[in-house]
């Protein structure tokens, strides 16, 4: 297998990849590709062949629904058989030898997701959730003063929506923050759509290095911190815990960093949205919904493949295929919403898939929720005259992510 092969094949095991046309933005940078727009009008479930590989992409919001909930359908795209057709043992061995793939329980099926499921559920109650809204709304204002004491213009990426989340999943997990530039600059490679294989498993195995001792000193000197609880409380394994706390923070701070800094920009594209926001800050909670329906930030879907033959929405998935669940075209699901390419902060709340749904929707929402929330209505409250400090056109969009957002945002006030 020649190099390009091996990278070729490899990525298409972490994303299954689609036609340009259907995964490409639109002319505006808030919108799916206009050709994911136009299948969309056609059809529900579609049958898309590219590469010489064929996949299932799922538009509707009810077949979505139906996929992410059919026990048929895995997320076990490490063990499938498309990974071991695609890559050689070899290489399979390099990229997921067991002890990476301990914990990763996003990747597991019943019964070994439900167990560790089962074990963190507990950890992120909406009870405990809302009660950490206090400190969130601390680290919001610490960020808030700082910025603004510094003076325009400002990097809003930089100066307020990347260090919001870090902090806070740090605090939840026990993580020093003094680290954050090993594990953001990490998980910026583990993303990037342009990273080779070889980069992807040499930082894998440096993040878990750095969780791996984390994991040892909270079994030396326990805090108060999840991390600390899972340690005392479980017989989880190290591997396990590495594992299981690398997910908890590559996910807790990318995400809510994209949506509060990708948010930002498509309030401030819609003038008459963030005045009505900003004058009435009690539809922050359906601005919060609204920006992540509208917004769809998992632009590269998300894939399952059928353990068994199973019928989605008229449609006959045969064992072994490869099912993509397009996110922004599910949730501009025009039998969901109405004028679902408007984004409108004080639409009635949906059944939006942004966080997924099923049995691997995605744990920390609740938590996510409430730094939007909070960085959101306090953003506007504070710097009510935010604007761009440079044309639309010249903010740089992570189209090269496979987590949507920009890379930054110039803002003046």
């Amino acid at each position: 297998m020649t190099t390009a092969e091996r990278q070729r094949n490899a990525q298409e095991l972490i994303r299954p990849q689609l036609p340009a046309e259907l995964t490409n933005r639109g002319k505006c940078p808030f919108d799916p590709a206009t050709g994911l727009t136009e299948l969309s009008e056609q059809g529900r479930i579609h049958r898309i062949e590219h590469n010489g590989d064929t996949v299932w992409l799922v538009t509707g919001h009810d077949e979505a629904r139906a996929v992410l909930a059919a026990p048929q359908m895995s997320s076990d795209r490490i063990n499938s058989p498309r990974a071991r057709a695609l890559i050689s043992p070899e290489l399979h061995a390099e990229m997921f030898p067991p002890e990476r793939q301990a914990g990763s329980f996003i990747f597991m099926d019943a019964p070994e997701h439900t167990r560790y499921r089962r074990l963190l559920t507990g950890q992120f109650t909406v009870r405990r959730m809302r009660d950490l809204t206090p400190r969130v709304h601390e680290i919001v204002t610490a960020q808030l003063d700082a910025m603004i004491e510094k003076g325009p213009p400002a990097d809003l990426v930089h100066d307020f929506a990347l260090p919001v989340p870090s902090l806070v999943i740090c605090e939840l997990l026990g993580v020093d923050y003094g680290d954050r530039d090993e594990f953001q600059r990490r998980t910026a490679k583990l993303l990037s759509l342009n990273t080779t294989v070889d980069e992807q498993i040499k930082n894998t195995t440096e993040l878990r290095k750095f969780m791996h001792g984390l994991v040892r000193a909270k079994r030396q000197t326990p805090g108060d911190d999840l991390l600390s609880g899972l340690v005392r409380d479980t017989d989880l394994t190290d591997n396990e815990l590495t594992g299981i706390a690398n997910l908890l923070l590559i996910a807790g701070h990318e995400t809510t960093a994209n949506m509060l800094a990708l948010g930002t920009f498509a309030l401030l594209e819609h003038p008459g949205q963030f005045a009505r926001l900003r004058d009435d800050p009690e539809l922050t909670e359906n601005a919060v919904e609204e920006l992540l329906r509208y917004l769809s930030i998992i632009s590269s879907g998300v894939s399952r493949h059928a353990k068994e033959d199973v019928v989605i929405g008229g449609a006959t998935i045969r064992a072994g295929e490869t099912v993509v669940v397009s996110v922004p075209a599910v949730n501009r699901d025009d039998s969901q919403y109405d004028d679902p390419h408007a984004l409108l902060v004080d639409r009635p709340r949906g059944h939006h898939v942004a966080f997924g749904h099923g049995i691997h929707q995605c744990l920390g929402q609740q938590l996510a929720r409430v730094e939007m929330a909070v960085g959101f209505s306090e953003l506007l409250r504070r710097l009510p005259a935010l604007k761009l400090a440079v044309p639309a056109g010249e903010v740089p969009l992570r189209t090269d992510m496979s987590i949507y957002g920009v890379h930054r945002l110039p803002v003046t006030w």
